[in-house]
Order: structure tokens, then sequence, then C-alpha cells
């Protein structure tokens, strides 16, 4: 349930960085995972693909990929690195 929120949270600041930028969609997506964010690359990716049919991320290709640095300050979070959008 913990990652169905996450993404939740993070389809709709996709939206919204879309929508600010007055683009069409997003086209890629880089999510970096923290080291004790408690979920690999590949079942962040299966949410991720469960998530985005029917909103602006779908078709968008995912680059995700997990820190090791436990020392950094965002280890416990999924950070969204970058998004690159189609403009309209």
């Amino acid at each position: 349930m913990h990652e169905h929120s996450l993404l939740n949270n993070l389809m709709h600041k996709i939206e919204q960085v879309v929508h600010e930028q007055h683009a069409e969609r997003a086209t890629k997506v880089t999510i970096r995972l923290g080291a004790f964010s408690h979920i690999s690359p590949g079942h962040f990716r299966e949410h991720f693909d469960q998530a985005k049919p029917g909103t602006v991320a779908d078709g968008a290709e995912l680059e995700v990929y997990a820190s090791d640095d436990e020392s950094d300050p965002f280890a416990q979070e999924m950070i969204l690195e970058s998004l690159e959008v189609e403009q309209v």
C-alpha cells in the first residue's frame, strides 16, 4: 500500500510539471531510489507501469536506479531526478 501512495504522489508531480511546462506528455522519467527506500528498481518499475496508463506518463520511458549512499540526506526517499516532456 505504501508503494501505491508513493506512485500516486509521483504521478501527481509528473502531471504538475507537464502542465507547468505547457507540454503534452512526459517522454522520459528518471527516478533515484534512496539506499533506504525499501523498494528495488524492478519492483518500482512494476508499480510505475501499473500507474501510468491514462496519465501524461503513459508511454514514457522509465529510467530508475538505486543509490547505495546511506549518508545521503534523501536516503529514505524516492526522487524525481529528471523529466523530459513533449511540447504541444
